[in-house]
């Protein structure tokens, strides 16, 4: 047992017996409850999508981004449109270009399957100055 400050800031200071071992535990679970993990958002494309599309598609990308999402941008393809995959890979180089300013590609495009996927996270943090 131990004698442990645990409200330096009040007058008087108030103490209190307990197993410091225990304490800090219970300190250490406390903080974890209180991080937020970041949030993953998802928008999809085709390589059919057309420019007014791809337009409101970036807007909600930057959107998530200011939010301080990730994103994971992932253009799918649907029946033979699979041997198009560099119109995908300059879908999302596009894509990059567009929100370079906010934004840095953590993953570079990766085809999975019959998708291509590229992970983007804010630069600033929700929050940030500058």
């Amino acid at each position: 047992m131990d004698l442990v400050e645990v409200a330096p800031e009040h007058n008087p200071v108030v103490c209190k017996i307990v197993d410091y071992g225990k304490y800090l535990y219970q300190l250490e679970k406390r903080e974890k409850k209180q991080k937020k993990p970041a949030k993953l958002k998802e928008v999809k494309f085709t390589i059919q999508t057309g420019e007014h599309d791809f337009q409101t598609k970036l807007q909600r990308i930057k959107e998530f981004l200011e939010e301080g999402s990730k994103v994971r941008v992932t253009v799918f393809f649907k029946g033979r449109q699979i041997i198009h995959i560099d119109k995908g890979r300059e879908l999302l180089a596009r894509v990059a270009d567009e929100v370079k300013e906010i934004a840095r590609v953590d993953q570079q495009p990766l085809s999975k399957g019959r998708t291509l996927q590229m992970l983007l996270s804010p630069i600033r943090s929700k929050g940030g100055t500058s």
